[in-house]
């Protein structure tokens, strides 16, 4: 499976998203999608897997959950907005964390794209940084990762320019 991640778009979608994720099979946004039309145009492109953000509305909300745990292929996979990282993970999350870890913990909401390996817990977090133009990011960043089987590979850090 080869995925296209993005999160904090807030309601600006740069036309670049559907030329770098022209190949991917899904795209996972990791929440703040900031309109109903950013959903609209992502899913005409590509399956479309998502969390609500702090900013989504009602409508976003009803169409999306706070958290997203699934398998793809072989790798338990995490999604939740406001999630922290390893060493500060987010109250909400932690204990279930610590209980159950998934093999791939994805969050967004800080603008900061991190790639980060939690040798205690054995996963993965990833952060694709902000694809949208507002917040204090410089640059508007998201990524670019292959699933094959039980492994995370090829991951690719995508700049969409400055916001």
């Amino acid at each position: 499976m080869k995925i296209g991640l993005l999160s904090d778009t807030h309601g600006y979608l740069d036309k670049a998203v559907f030329k770098h994720f022209d190949g991917c099979d899904e795209i996972w946004h990791v929440g703040d999608f900031g309109s109903m039309e950013i959903i609209t145009e992502l899913e005409a492109f590509k399956p479309l897997r998502g969390v609500f953000g702090n900013i989504d509305g009602k409508d976003i909300r009803l169409q999306f959950p706070e958290h997203l745990r699934f398998t793809c292929e072989q790798v338990d996979v995490w999604m939740t907005h406001i999630g922290g990282y390893p060493g500060k993970y987010n109250p909400l999350v932690k204990p279930e964390i610590l209980k159950n870890p998934p093999k791939l913990f994805i969050s967004g909401h800080s603008h900061i794209l991190k790639v980060q390996f939690d040798p205690k817990l054995q996963l993965l977090h990833l952060n694709p940084g902000a694809a949208g133009k507002q917040g204090w990011h410089q640059i508007r960043t998201m990524m670019r990762f292959d699933i094959h089987a039980d492994r995370i590979e090829n991951l690719e850090v995508i700049e969409l320019g400055p916001k």
